[in-house]
This record gives structure tokens, sequence and C-alpha cells, in this order.
């Protein structure tokens, strides 16, 4: 009886490493899969990443440390002021007949327009006003507005200490009440309020690293009308769904160790530190993402595979998988859209939990055992769901027909 069981589980791991293994060679011969998997997702998103932050980043820092040129409409009317600008790296330039005009096409991020009453408010000692002129809406000019910004109020503060000390007060008189910050962020959560975008991305490796195996595996075999032979096989339903599902499984998760790693090593070009953040991408990072993401796996692999089984056409599956990568996005555009506070239940709900998880492995908080035993079961639970129905759809007659 024992040697019966034993035969009838060997028989039963047979049929599954049978449709696992020729699912795996099969695909593994398909360039459109492989580059998906393994290249388009997982590589060129961390590089494009990185090429687009150091780009903006080194513009950026150029802007705050060269040489600001600055169009300067009424300059003889404040000399004073012009000295301490150009002292401080701004360079003036002549001005320009349209300045609302210039800002708008970006032939100026900023234009410094002096009112024509200046020299004679300065010497009643009234208060004076100088324009900056720019478009909010350009935002590579925002460095260049904010720098300049801060060099006039720091003009003024010390133009209005000295008129204070002059007349024998304090210059502190002024300034009654001083609001001192204490910003409590550590240099990791400031890096992760930049890259808010991995927990999504990541997601969407997985999503992508499978998407077209999942789609192959079942509205492909449909449409080659091979299915239906498969199905004719004295093997259970639920082997071949197994089968098919860890092959799907296999190369989401292959995907995202590529993606992990790619960061890790990527993560290393970018100036974090410039900006006073702190980014750690490395293998205790990678290895607890990986952990909190092997549920999901296994839900958007059955998700993908019933999904696609409703497809007559490896082109008509494309479209509904197209439409249900829109999923992953709800999460990031849940928490961008209405920052929450997050609660203990959220963990459980799959998606939410791994981004909320990943934003903490970012933070440097790190994800607490009841953190991450709520995301673990939630998604489980509902890869479990996700399967069963995956596999009674497997059982329909009408899904090995084609047309």
């Amino acid at each position: 009886m024992n040697m019966e069981k034993t035969n009838v589980a060997v028989i039963r791991v047979r049929a599954f490493l049978t449709v696992f293994l020729k699912e795996v060679k099969e695909n593994l011969r398909d360039r459109r899969t492989l580059v998906s998997a393994f290249l388009t997702g997982p590589l060129l998103g961390p590089l494009i990443l990185v090429m687009m932050l150091n780009l903006t980043l080194n513009r950026e820092f150029d802007k705050a440390e060269k040489p600001l040129p600055v169009p300067v409409i009424g300059a003889e009317r404040a000399p004073n002021l012009l000295a301490a600008l150009k002292a401080n790296g701004i360079d003036p330039k002549p001005p320009i007949a349209n300045p609302e005009l210039a800002v708008r096409r970006q032939d100026a991020d900023v234009v410094l327009r002096i009112s024509p009453d200046y020299a004679t408010a300065w010497g009643k000692g009234e208060p004076v006003q100088v324009e900056l002129i720019y478009d909010s809406s350009q935002r590579d000019a925002n460095t260049a507005v904010e720098r300049l910004s801060r060099l006039v109020e720091s003009y003024a503060h010390e133009q209005g200490a000295m008129r204070l000390v002059a007349r024998g007060l304090s210059p502190s008189t002024a300034w009654p009440v001083v609001a001192a910050r204490r910003d409590q962020a550590t240099a990791q959560a400031r890096a992760a309020l930049v890259f808010s975008i991995l927990p999504y991305f990541f997601v969407l490796t997985v999503f992508m690293g499978g998407m077209y195996l999942a789609i192959d595996l079942t509205a492909g075999e449909r449409e080659r009308q091979s299915l239906e032979p498969l199905f004719a096989n004295p093997v259970p339903r639920w082997k071949i769904l197994a089968g098919k599902l860890a092959a799907i499984c296999t190369f989401s998760a292959a995907s995202l160790l590529i993606s992990l790693c790619a960061f890790a090593v990527v993560g290393r070009f970018i100036p974090t530190e410039k900006l006073g953040m702190e980014l750690d991408l490395g293998l205790r990072f990678g290895g607890q993402v990986l952990l909190l993401m092997l549920p999901l796996i296994v839900l958007l692999a059955a998700l993908q595979s019933m999904v696609a089984a409703f497809a007559k056409s490896y082109r008509e599956a494309q479209t509904y998988l197209s439409l249900l990568m829109f999923v992953p996005v709800l999460p990031s555009i849940l928490l961008a859209s209405m920052p929450i506070k997050s609660q203990g239940w959220m963990y459980a709900v799959p998606l939410l939990g791994q981004h909320l998880g990943i934003m903490q492995l970012l933070r440097g908080d790190g994800v607490e055992p009841s953190q991450l035993g709520l995301c673990l079961a939630g998604s489980l639970v509902a890869a479990a769901v996700a399967v069963l129905a995956t596999a009674r759809l497997y059982q329909s007659e009408r899904l090995a027909i084609s047309g």
C-alpha cells in the first residue's frame, strides 16, 4: 500500500516536472519572451532611471554652482544690490524688451526688474521693490529662481540689519520670533521620497517578466491548437496548470532578481550624497524585497493565466493583459494622491502591502515581523484564490477549443 502511494506521488511529480521543463525550454527559445523577461524590464528600467537622475541632478548642480545669467532691467538704479549679486555668482545681463514673453519662451529662466522709484525710496529709508519675473510651469527654471530669490532676501536682511544698527537698535529687534527647524528625516528617508517609484517598478518587472510566457502558455497554445492534445493526455488538469504556473513564476522571479541586482549596481552611480541622502539597495534590501514579492509573483502569474485563458488569440490576450497592467499602479496612485498614515491592516492588502513594505525598507526603518506576516499572509490567500479560480477554468473543455 505504501509502495503504491509512493509510486503515485512520483508519477505526479514527474508529470509536474515534465510540463514545467517543457514550457521553460520552449520559451527559452522565444526571443520575445527572453527580451521581455530579462532585458526590457529588469535591465533597461534601472539604466534609464539612473541616466535620467544623473542628467537632472548634474544640470541642477551646474545651475546651483556656476554663474547664473540673469537679465536685469534697471540695473543702474541699484548698483549695491547688483554688486552683492555678482559677488554671489549672479551674472547680470542687459535688459530685454519683453521679459514676460522671454520667460514663457524659455529665453531666460528668470528676469530681475528693479522699480523706477528704487533709489528715491531707498534714500528715504522706505521699503523698495524688485520683481522676479519667471514662469513656474517651467520646471527647469525653479533652481535659478530659488537661487536668485535667496540672494535678494539675504541682501535685504543684511541691509535691514545695518539700518537698525545705524539707529542704535539691535538687529534682533526686527525678528522677535525665530522659527528653529528640527528635521527628523534621516538621509535614507529623504532618499525614499525621491525613489518612491521603486515599489511600482518592482511589481511591473514581475508582471512583465511573466506576461508573454503566460500569454503563450494559454492563448498562444490555444491559437496553435496545441492545448487540446496536451489536455488529452491522462494527466490531471491541475498538474498541467501547476507546471505552467511554475514556469511563469520562474521567469517572473528571475526577472525580479535581475532587476534587484541591476539596481544594486547602478545605485552606486547615483550622486545621492550631494543631496544629503543615503540609498542602500544592496544584498539585504534585495533579499527582503524578494521575500515580500514571492507571494505576489504567484498571484500575478495566476491572474495573467486566468485573463489570458479568456482570449482566443495571442493578440487578444496581449490586449487583455495590457489592461491588467494598470492594476499594479493603483497603490502608487492612491498613496501619491492621498498621502495617508499606514495602518496595520493595509499590509494584508496585496500590492498595497508590498508598496508600504518596500517604502519602509527604502527609509531604513525595516519591516516589523507582524507587518511582514500580514503582507505574506494576505498575498498568499489572494494567490490561492486566484490559483483555484484558474484551476476551475482549466477544467472547462471550452479552454482547449480554438476559434
